[in-house]
């Protein structure tokens, strides 16, 4: 899969190229680095997946340097591997590791929970509210896609409510590098169901400013534990 499976990542041009949306103070290739690390965290980009530095070039209307030092930033963050000729290939993980990984995601997003819930203000209430009804309605139209987007909503929203912006910084670093993979937990059989019974059970705690329950009940979401985990290797191999 080439970067043409990523055309989300920015905003159609009238010649068909994509544009990359700068913002100020931040350098073209930072701009780049943000675009296409979203495509891998929306999983339009696979793991193993190789990044066509002159078809990403083209693609947006730049040069080939800013695309390098993009795949450069990237590699810094483990989202990609550069392979000298070869090129940039977003990073796949081994099994072992992404068990290890989905670990410390789970505590990371269990203490941005424990924190929303002694931080959280009425209007997050109003706002995660809305987020967990769109995410009910996709789960009932069993669009895996618009599921999986209003699920990410549904976490960003506590990283924005525990107000601790480098826990949410280092959270978001790490579910990047295993986003692929939460793509692949979701399509499990009743995964959509578990989510949505678990986001509801997550938000209550939350908006009850229950901190205990808010950070168990995160972790137990985001680890793969016990059948979760079995099926979750059976699929991997």
């Amino acid at each position: 899969m080439t970067i043409l499976g990523a055309q989300n990542a920015g905003k159609r041009a009238k010649n068909g190229q994509a544009s990359v949306a700068q913002i100020p103070g931040v350098t073209l290739a930072e701009s780049l680095r943000q675009q296409l690390e979203g495509a891998i965290a929306a999983g339009h980009l696979e793991p193993g997946s190789r990044l066509d530095e002159q078809e990403i070039a083209q693609r947006f209307g730049v040069s080939r340097t800013p695309v390098r030092e993009a795949f450069r930033l990237m590699a810094a963050n483990n989202l990609v591997e550069l392979r000298g000729r070869q090129g940039a290939t977003v990073r796949a993980i081994k099994a072992e590791a992404l068990i290890e990984m989905f670990q410390v995601m789970a505590e990371l997003e269990g203490l941005c929970a424990r924190l929303a819930a002694r931080r959280v203000s009425q209007a997050w209430g109003i706002e995660i509210s809305e987020i967990h009804q769109r995410l009910v309605a996709a789960g009932e139209t069993g669009d895996i896609d618009v599921f999986y987007d209003v699920n990410q909503e549904f976490h960003e929203a506590i990283y924005e409510a525990s107000r601790n912006a480098f826990l949410a910084d280092q959270t978001r670093k790490l579910r990047n590098q295993v986003a692929a993979y939460r793509r692949r937990v979701t399509r499990m059989p009743n995964r959509i169901a578990d989510t949505v019974r678990e986001h509801e059970a997550i938000m209550q705690a939350i908006l009850a400013h229950d901190p205990e329950r808010a950070h168990n009940t995160m972790r137990d979401h985001v680890n793969l534990l016990g059948d979760n985990l079995l099926d979750f290797l059976a699929a991997f191999k």
